[in-house]
């Protein structure tokens, strides 16, 4: 009989939150007992257009090589990125399991036992995780009621032990961006590392990425998971300065970036068609929901709209939906973000005008 050992376990695990993804087609189906061709996913905010074309074939391309290991640096992907993002290879690092695994990295090079990092609440909830892992400390800094942050407060809460502040742009789970003025206040104020991240920049109308060559403490994350559309593949990558990017690698995990995914990360990079195909659906969209959905929806640069539904509360109408095979994500499960916030993936037109009447139905029946 195995016992439970959980003093080999070290401490600073068991303060960290686990992490909640939206829900699953899988877990729909054995909740309500739906069929799965009848559900609607649009609580992930992954690309309802599928992966490009050229990156399906590249992956069919690379089966028959599953028994030989990718390169250690992922240099074919790093050299694509290059062409994409106009940063040298230098400035440039593949990561896997997607950003998050850039994050991990991050984290494991510069934080030690009591160092702290700054996160403004209401975001994406993965930055504290590898945070605590490394025994660090999360200072939490609220967001002003329209998202926006305050970096006068983000100063504020900065310490000698702070080691990593952690903005999002656009911001999940709001889509709003940060503007490059507060950027740059935070930047020119503070030795610690500035991680930004970009996970929806390509829906957006403008990015911060060139602050990179002005800044040697600035680190920008994308990922291959949102426009390109290749979440399963886990695929992301950093910009960030050359003398940072050499010693990320020497900390890395070798071959964290698969073969199947640097072939159809590279495959996806050379598909513009299929990249703006997906961007006009996400822009024209989200401005249908915006105009649409009889609650409030806020302004949105990324690939999903909030909406908040107050007086009712975002648990019972994403149970409701999600009855009806609709996937949406409540944001209750996001630090300070309240509970009656519902972030929606703009999906394909018909998609959306499911997802409106669903919304009038909702606020007929209070």
């Amino acid at each position: 009989m195995f016992l439970s050992r959980p003093e080999l376990i070290k401490k600073e695990i068991f303060d960290i939150a686990e992490y909640v993804p939206g829900k699953s087609i899988e877990e729909i189906v054995s909740a309500y007992g739906l069929e799965p061709t009848s559900i609607i996913k649009l609580g992930s905010n992954e690309n309802p257009l599928g992966p490009s074309p050229k990156a399906i074939q590249a992956l069919v391309n690379v089966a028959s090589y599953a028994n030989i290991y990718p390169s250690a640096d992922a240099i074919e992907l790093r050299e694509a990125l290059s062409k994409y993002t106009g940063f040298p290879v230098s400035n440039l690092i593949a990561s896997g399991p997607g950003m998050d695994g850039l994050l991990d990295g991050v984290c494991r090079l510069v934080i030690e036992r009591g160092d702290e990092v700054i996160i403004p609440t209401p975001t994406f909830a993965y930055y504290e995780l590898p945070a605590r892992a490394c025994g660090g400390k999360p200072v939490f800094v609220r967001r002003n009621q329209d998202f926006s942050i305050d970096p006068e407060k983000i100063l504020e809460a900065a310490s000698g032990r702070t080691k990593i502040i952690f903005l999002c742009s656009p911001n999940n789970p709001s889509g709003n961006l940060l503007p490059e003025n507060d950027l740059r206040k935070i930047l020119e104020n503070t030795t610690a590392l500035v991680f930004v991240d970009e996970a929806y920049v390509e829906f957006a109308d403008r990015n911060l990425a060139g602050l990179v060559r002005e800044h040697d403490n600035l680190v920008v994350g994308r990922t291959f998971s949102k426009v390109f559309g290749l979440a399963g593949l886990r695929l992301g990558y950093g910009i960030m300065p050359e003398w940072l990017a050499k010693e990320y690698i020497r900390a890395a995990t070798p071959f964290s970036v698969s073969l199947p995914a640097l072939k159809a990360g590279v495959a996806a990079l050379s598909d513009t068609e299929h990249r703006k195909k997906s961007i006009d659906l996400a822009r024209k969209g989200r401005e249908y929901l915006k105009e649409k959905i009889p609650f409030k929806v806020y302004p949105s640069q990324a690939n999903f709209v909030l909406v908040d539904v107050a007086p009712l509360k975002a648990k019972a109408v994403t149970q409701n939906l999600m009855k009806k095979g609709i996937i949406v994500r409540s944001c209750d499960s996001f630090r300070d973000a309240g509970d009656s916030f519902i972030r929606i993936t703009v999906g394909t037109p018909e998609q959306n005008e499911i997802i409106v009447r669903a919304f009038e139905a909702v606020k007929n029946e209070v």
